[in-house]
């Protein structure tokens, strides 16, 4: 998941260990696979239809999963935050992956989707007859993930009147179905994700203080796919890789620099699409760059005080394809199109110049 070495060849390009642990699947439910020696985390986990690829070269990313390896044995809860398709729910599975719940389920819900009513129904369960339409006893989200995990996506859309059964259940471990008199003991952990600022909500009265620190007991933040660059080009990868009908292995240099050099305001999700959309078009055995979506062909025009010269705007360009590639002369130097040797002495002259360093 995190370590390094040499690899084998996929999607065009030869992996790192890292990158081949990330794409590993677990195709039994007892079958974990060994553990990452950086992070202490197992190397793959389940997913809805498949297993998650965690991707971890980056070191923000490498801190996340050292400081989920930590919370993944409580039974704490945890509150994930990050940008929206950063990959909060890959996190919250890593953690339910990793502790003593593996073997039990983890039911995830999205609470922003779902009306106020009919999340009540969904979460808690409801009796026969407790409503119109309710013709059996329905046990809930709570009473199916007993012995496991919750995953409770965007919480800070939680309405007000279902904060308080939040909070009961989290405080006695209990819960009551709609339209039922008695209560029912749940085992369940909570994880939560939100892309808000919970704090911020409880100041505007949105949210209840009480809950906010029965939940925030352990915080864990993904970092936004723009601050870690090394993670792009393994992602991409990765994500081609699960393309089964695609003609393409991999990517052009040009669709590799354009890869490499786009913010990504949508994260990791929006990279994802765009991979797919590059495999749906590719006709031949690389993503080109007119085969990415729109949005990365377009390059940003330069305002009139960021002009360099060519030299400075080649230094620059080499130092970020270096960066992203996490340091490997060797896999910038293919991705830039030149000779290791030709790169080599380029970094061995900005370095001279105190223009970066090796």
């Amino acid at each position: 998941m995190c370590q390094g070495g040499n690899g084998e060849n996929v999607g065009g390009f030869p992996l790192k260990c890292s990158e081949i642990c990330s794409i590993l699947e677990l195709m039994e439910h007892n079958r974990c696979g060994p553990k990452c020696d950086v992070c202490g985390l197992l190397q793959s986990v389940r997913g809805v239809r498949r297993p998650a690829r965690v991707v971890a070269q980056s070191e923000a990313m490498q801190q996340v999963l050292r400081r989920a390896a930590r919370f993944a044995p409580t039974d704490a809860p945890v509150v994930v935050l990050g940008e929206t398709g950063s990959g909060k729910e890959v996190v919250a599975r890593v953690l339910h992956q990793n502790s003593a719940r593996s073997t039990k389920s983890l039911i995830a819900v999205n609470v922003a989707a779902l009306p106020a009513e009919l999340l009540e129904s969904e979460l808690f369960g409801h009796a026969k007859g407790a409503f119109t339409g309710a013709t059996q006893a329905r046990p809930g989200l709570f009473s199916e993930a007993d012995g496991g995990t919750l995953f409770l996506d965007e919480i800070a859309e939680l309405p007000m009147p279902l904060q308080p059964k939040l909070l009961r259940a989290l405080q006695d471990g209990e819960i009551r179905r709609v339209g039922d008199s008695r209560s029912f003991a749940v085992d369940v952990r909570i994880v939560c994700a939100t892309h808000r600022d919970l704090a911020e909500r409880v100041r505007t009265g949105h949210f209840r203080e009480d809950l906010y620190y029965r939940l925030k007991v352990l915080t864990l933040k993904v970092p936004p796919l723009r601050q870690r660059g090394q993670d792009i080009l393994p992602l991409a990868r990765s994500f081609l890789a699960e393309e089964n009908h695609a003609t393409a292995t991999g990517f052009s240099k040009s669709a590799t620099t354009r890869l490499i050099e786009y913010p990504w305001p949508g994260n990791v999700r929006e990279l994802q699409n765009a991979v797919r959309h590059g495999a749906a078009l590719s006709r031949g055995e690389a993503i080109e760059e007119q085969d990415l979506p729109e949005e990365l062909q377009r390059r940003p025009a330069a305002a009139p005080a960021e002009l360099v010269s060519l030299a400075d705007a080649e230094r620059s360009h080499i130092l970020a394809v270096l960066a992203a590639c996490g340091d490997s002369q060797s896999e910038a130097a293919r991705v830039l199109g030149i000779g290791r040797n030709t790169l080599w002495r380029k970094l061995r002259r900005y370095d001279s110049l105190g223009a970066g360093s090796l």
